[in-house]
């Protein structure tokens, strides 16, 4: 909690009155109201619509836009996303004929076909962080023809365990399909044909799908027999191989350069960025309320959405009667719609977006909402052809609708993260979508029929999947503005280090925000530490002073801002990455393994070091022993066994092992005694000497004041000083807020 801010001025807020319990919980509810308008303002801070990145932007035409970064990327990447279309539907056709050839139950095949999208999830993750690191064109390639190789084996499978072991195969390959090709898509376009793009793409993969019924049925037919459905999988495979080729040619373009272009008029280049941390990126993405509410709207839908056509082919064989061949048929006239309508839906996501990009996203949702109600409208039609023609509505809103994720996530996902955005989506839409709909479904018929099964998950997930997108547009000019926010911070910090390389900051905490669940703990902070400097970070009781260091040293992500180390972006760097760039972090508490003897700790921290050179290992122990000579004295003692300002000269002497760049010191003289906190600070002082960078949390302001350079003093997860530490002292205000603060509410949480 925050220490009351009348505490330091002598007065108390509003209404406050009677004895110090009660004026001080009126302050700590005053404070924590304040806390909340002050996020909701965050909330509500837009900048205006024409600067947003793709708002207002001169309209262009589909090919103006292919010719901007070249058609050789979409016409490759449209390819081998339809072959994934075409090989979905191969699979759907054909369920009741390997079903047959397996001997397998309709629940057990129902799984089977929609548990790939649960295998695809295994390759999400792997493809979303390669999409963010590695040239993309060949991860696509790569993906395409390990896809094929796995469709042979597909067709080929003896069993119904090699088949389940093939279909874990096509799952992870196709993955690479949302991930890489939506990301170098997004990079290669301009923002204003990013709908068309997908609706493109989308019906290019409706046609396969549309065709893939006709195809597969025929392939089948000309096979005859009841294995015939294996040669569809081998005539589909060669192509699919043949497009994977291509895509090894595939250009690279600049990550992000058309937000930029359109933000900052110019494309930056970040030289070698540093690697992303898939848990540090997921935080991140989290906690973008449009990016959270779209996968889990999707994520919602694909509970009826991917088990639908294999239901519906099994509808039509059990109820209607129909072969392979005649369900082709039927499928193929079933998709004719939405290749009818897709055309429309793209241009108008486009222009809507360029003039209103909540109006774009609330299109998508009202796309999908009427499905709830045409769903059961469908399922009553008695004879198959009226099925099929019930069935193209729903179909055509749930394709347009579905066709369109792709520029949403886009348009709100930090350009750093767009493979691992999509990743994330997937992992929603095709794990607890696909997977869940799949097990439910299986349940269902297992009891009931397909219709059963169908609309029982059907109708409650497009419901709920339409109003959380139609929810998510009131935030997604919020997220649009953030976008623009942190590519004008990226440009000035660019500029500044062009015209001062010499002086960038060893470390720099730019606009952090922080929250615990729905709780904002730190707004806005900001501030730099030059190399060999001492910064003390001062601040009442639950300032966020702990949650600062966090952020710096990894273990926590932030909702917003940066973090960068000798000028290069650290924000998404994982914790162990940031340990090997030299950043370390001393915590409050013990740091010691008490059963371990002094020698046996330093050594544990030495493991670390193992990679590196003996004679490197021994330096960093000889200079560690000089600087503690106390320990040097003690190497044989148990470490439970020494004071406790013994045991925190061993903590800081286990990190001082690993030659840190940037120290974080969390209460260094935190229940010590002033005699021991002396020592403490004389070393500290011998480190400052030998040109250590380090970050002090105090409680003790004169401890604090007695080593550091600077001093950046919170409160309420704000930064109210920054500067030299004696004007800090000099400030009354201030001072008295940390003892003050210090005494009401004892040791600090923050």
């Amino acid at each position: 909690m925050t220490a009351p801010e009348s505490t330091a001025s002598g007065t108390a807020p509003p209404g406050a009155s009677g004895p110090a319990p009660a004026a001080l919980t009126a302050t700590l509810i005053h404070a924590e109201a304040e806390r909340a308008e002050q996020a909701a303002a965050e909330r509500d801070v837009l900048f205006a619509d024409e600067l947003l990145p793709g708002v207002g932007a001169q309209q262009l035409t589909l090919r103006e836009g292919l010719a901007a970064g070249g058609s050789a990327t979409f016409f490759t990447l449209m390819l081998l996303s339809s072959f994934d279309e075409l090989e979905q539907a191969t699979l759907g056709v054909l369920a009741p004929d390997i079903r047959d050839s397996f001997g397998m139950s309709d629940g057990a095949i129902v799984f089977l076909s929609a548990a790939s999208g649960a295998f695809l999830v295994l390759g999400a993750l792997p493809m979303g962080w390669l999409a963010d690191r590695r040239r993309r064109g060949r991860v696509a390639g790569w993906a395409g023809l390990a896809f094929s190789a796995f469709m042979v084996a597909s067709g080929a499978a003896a069993n119904v365990f090699l088949m389940f072991l093939a279909r874990l195969g096509v799952g992870v390959a196709k993955s690479s399909t949302m991930p890489v090709h939506g990301s170098l898509n997004a990079d290669t376009y301009p923002i204003g044909v990013r709908g068309r793009i997908a609706a493109t793409n989308g019906i290019a993969g409706r046609l396969a799908a549309v065709l893939s019924p006709l195809a597969v049925g025929g392939i089948a037919a000309a096979a005859g027999g009841s294995e015939g459905w294996r040669w569809a999988f081998f005539v589909l495979a060669v192509p699919t191989a043949v497009a994977a080729l291509f895509a090894f040619r595939l250009p690279e373009p600049p990550r992000g350069q058309h937000e930029m272009k359109a933000v900052l008029g110019e494309v930056l280049v970040q030289d070698k960025p540093m690697p992303i941390s898939i848990e540090a990126a997921f935080a991140r993405l989290l906690r973008i309320r449009t990016t959270k509410t779209v996968v889990m709207a999707f994520a919602a839908m694909g509970f009826g959405l991917f088990t639908g056509p294999v239901l519906t082919n099994l509808w039509m064989e059990d109820h209607f009667g129909l072969g392979t061949f005649e369900r082709g048929v039927y499928g193929t006239l079933g998709g004719l719609g939405v290749l009818a309508v897709l055309p429309f839906v793209g241009p108008r996501y486009d222009r809507l977006y360029r003039t209103d990009p909540a109006r774009a996203l609330k299109l998508v949702g009202l796309l999908i909402l009427p499905v709830a109600v045409l769903m059961p409208l469908q399922w009553a039609m008695p004879t198959a052809p009226l099925f099929v023609v019930a069935q193209m509505l729903p179909m055509i809103l749930l394709s347009s609708a579905f066709a369109m994720v792709g520029p949403v996530m886009q348009s709100v996902t930090p350009y750093r993260l767009r493979g691992l955005g999509s990743a994330l989506a997937a992992i929603y839409i095709f794990f607890i979508g696909a997977t869940g709909g799949s097990l439910l479904s299986a349940l269902i018929l297992d009891s009931y029929d397909a219709r059963t099964a169908a609309l029982v998950l059907g109708i409650p997930s497009t419901l709920v999947g339409s109003l959380m997108l139609i929810r998510s547009s009131s935030f997604i000019k919020n997220d649009l503005s953030r976008v623009v926010a942190e590519l004008r911070e990226e440009l000035a910090e660019r500029d500044r280090q062009a015209a001062d390389p010499e002086r960038v900051p060893v470390l720099q905490v730019h606009g952090v925000d922080f929250e615990y669940g729905k709780v904002q703990v730190l707004f806005g902070v900001g501030f730099e530490v030059r190399r060999g400097e001492c910064l003390a970070l001062l601040g009442t009781n639950g300032a966020g002073k702990s949650t600062i260091l966090k952020t710096i040293c990894g273990l926590g992500t932030p909702s917003r801002g940066v973090v960068r180390l000798n000028g290069k972006t650290i924000t998404y760097v994982a914790p162990e990455q940031r340990g090997r760039h030299g950043i370390r972090l001393l915590p409050g508490g013990k740091g010691v393994f008490p059963g371990m003897t002094v020698r046996e700790n330093l050594e544990m921290a030495a493991f670390q070091l193992r990679d590196a050179t003996r004679e490197h290992r021994d330096g960093r122990l000889a200079y560690v022993l000089d600087v503690f000579p106390d320990l040097a004295a003690r190497l044989g003692q148990r470490a439970g066994s020494m004071s406790g300002g013994q045991q925190q000269q061993l903590a800081l002497a286990m990190v001082l092992m690993h030659d840190p760049e940037v120290l974080l010191i969390d209460e260094l003289s935190l229940g010590l005694a002033p005699v021991v906190v002396q020592d403490l600070l004389a070393i500290v002082e011998r480190l400052k000497a030998d040109g250590l960078t380090m970050i002090i949390v105090e409680q003790s302001l004169n401890v604090a004041l007695s080593i550091a350079d600077r001093a950046v003093f919170l409160e309420k997860g704000q930064v109210r000083f920054t500067g030299d530490a004696r004007e800090l002292a000099e400030r009354d205000d201030l001072a008295r807020a940390v003892f003050l603060g210090n005494r009401s509410l004892g040791k600090e949480g923050g």
